[in-house]
């Protein structure tokens, strides 16, 4: 064999084993094609752990909504209703079932302390659907831990609440989603860039249509029912009664009633307001900052709650003809809009395409994938928690301006309100030493 076909051969040899050593390292969804449902096969080191804090009836519908995207799924469940814990691990079981492409259902740990879950090496990320007064709470630990997080909206119950939550994902790189699902939402998107790149014109005033403020809690004392660790369920909080409005059974599938105390939450004017004041910010591009002042009704000049932001335009909190609406008045054009509606003036603008060179906001479709999309590229999500606290702060600094019944003047860059300490002493609240956070 001569000397040069020796070498040719060696360097062959060495060219494919080099070649083999490459391609071991291409990435898994160049290597593993698609699922017969389309999406992209994903190996099990690159689906992301997920625990879930809270399954109740809006924790249900998050599982569903992130096992559909086949990029996730979850290892452990913190619940403190023994029958709603085990009514998510059945609807997990029940994916997996339907779903055999997504991988087998494996045995999931149920904790009652979710800081058990938080401790877990093995959980990339959290899922908090619990009720408005625990978000500060767990979320800030769960930053601290070392996970992801994506919060249900209202982001926090109150104003310094949900500053430390933003400070907390800060200082510990944590992406952080907001469930504000509305802005992965294309008739929002639309509604958001035709007001910023001026089809409207100036923009004068905005009618939000969202329910009432909340109210001091005052239900009766109900038994407590088997398998509820009622003390876990309040938390921060201090003790109340329990009724069913608060925690319903599952016969009951309805979203509970807390949310209409100021104790747990924030009313329709948070519940419902954290998605319409939200589209609004939004719209106004302004996701760092927020009103200037908030006025109570006064059945005069001002017979709606009415902010008013520094560049001169209005919004009032009041009723029109489409519920959980908003209506955007401008000097050239309307915009109407609420989930899966949108209608303008003129016409032609709610089916306008936005050029290419024009405004454009962050593009999601999917508000679940775009939380795991920025987990994997370490960006902020559609809805960072910067934007669902602004978001929160509106509505609590409304809610203040109705309990208080008059006129406030905030300051968004220093988040208090000036001159008015009983105002600013709203903005926080006491919670129970095992729970509180720094605010």
């Amino acid at each position: 064999m001569k000397e040069d076909s020796i070498i040719n051969r060696r360097d062959f040899v060495g060219k494919a084993a080099t070649a083999v050593a490459g391609f071991m390292i291409v990435p898994r969804f160049v290597l593993g094609g698609k699922r017969p449902d389309g999406t992209k096969y994903l190996a099990p080191s690159d689906v992301i752990s997920l625990g879930f804090i809270g399954t109740g009836k809006q924790g249900k519908g998050l599982m569903s909504s992130f096992l559909g995207t086949n990029e996730a799924r979850i290892i452990a469940i913190s619940e403190v209703y023994k029958a709603k814990a085990q009514q998510g691990l059945d609807r997990i079981k029940a994916h997996y079932e339907k779903n055999p492409q997504s991988g087998k259902y494996a045995d999931i740990p149920v904790y009652t302390d979710f800081r058990e879950l938080l401790a877990r090496k093995d959980v990339d990320a959290v899922v908090i659907a619990t009720p408005d007064h625990w978000h500060a709470a767990m979320a800030v630990r769960a930053a601290q831990a070392g996970k992801d997080i994506y919060c249900e909206k209202p982001l926090a119950l109150t104003v310094k609440e949900g500053r430390a939550m933003v400070d907390a994902a800060r200082k510990y790189n944590r992406v952080f989603q907001t469930g504000s699902m509305q802005r992965s939402w294309p008739e929002f998107r639309q509604t958001a860039e035709l007001i910023r790149n001026g089809y409207i014109g100036e923009v004068k005033t905005i009618k939000v249509n969202v329910g009432p403020p909340p109210t001091a809690y005052d239900l009766p004392a109900e038994p407590i029912p088997d398998g509820l660790d009622w003390s876990k369920w309040l938390g921060p909080n201090e003790p109340v009664a329990f009724n069913s409005e608060l925690a319903p059974p599952l016969s009951k599938d309805v979203f509970p009633n807390w949310r209409n105390y100021r104790e747990f939450g924030g009313g329709m004017v948070t519940d419902w307001g954290a998605h319409m004041f939200d589209i609004v910010q939004w719209a106004l591009d302004m996701d760092n900052s927020g009103p200037v002042e908030v006025i109570a009704p006064d059945g005069k000049d001002h017979p709606f709650l009415t902010y008013k932001y520094d560049n001169g335009i209005v919004m009032t909190h009041e009723k029109w003809d489409w519920n959980n609406a908003i209506h955007f008045v401008g000097t050239e054009g309307e915009i109407k809009v609420q989930r899966r509606k949108i209608e303008t003036t003129p016409v032609s603008l709610a089916t306008k395409e936005i050029g290419e060179t024009e405004k454009h906001v962050h593009h999601s479709d999917n508000h679940y994938k775009d939380f795991l999309d920025a987990m994997r590229k370490r960006s902020k999500p559609i809805c960072d928690v910067e934007v669902g606290h602004r978001t929160a702060s509106v509505c609590n600094i409304g809610n203040i301006a109705y309990r208080l019944n008059r006129s406030l003047q905030w300051n968004p860059k220093k988040e208090q309100f000036k001159n008015d300490a009983e105002a600013n002493a709203l903005l926080g609240r006491p919670m129970k030493n095992e729970w509180g956070i720094k605010l």
